[in-house]
């Protein structure tokens, strides 16, 4: 079983930056890939940042060149630095966790962006 928890976020002015944070209760053992997926009202949930164990980082083309995944192993920690926000990436945040062949997802938290 894998615990994750999302914070960090909240309401900013179009323009602005967020960092969002999540604690991940689990060992590297049998992870396949982490990362950062999304859903605004009345969409799919989506990928914004994914990495595998091996360094591999891809990034929704909505986001490239603002947003910046990262992990610290250590602290089993994730993070994703988001700049240069815009009102449509207003979504509720989630992190991912692919472990063996389970999917895990945190509570996710809120991010509102206003124009």
């Amino acid at each position: 079983q894998v615990h994750l928890v999302e914070s960090g976020g909240g309401l900013v002015q179009a323009g602005g930056s967020l960092i969002l944070s999540c604690a991940a209760s689990t060992t590297r053992l049998g992870v396949k890939n982490m990362g950062w997926y999304r859903q605004a009202p009345g969409k799919q949930r989506e990928l914004v940042a994914t990495f595998t164990i091996g360094g591999t980082t891809t990034y929704a083309d909505s986001v490239k060149g603002r947003f910046s995944a990262s992990r610290d192993t250590a602290k089993n920690m994730m993070y994703l630095q988001m700049s240069s926000l815009k009102p449509e990436d207003t979504a509720v945040y989630y992190c991912h966790v692919r472990k063996y062949s389970t999917n895990y997802w945190g509570q996710g938290t809120q991010v509102t962006v206003s124009s």
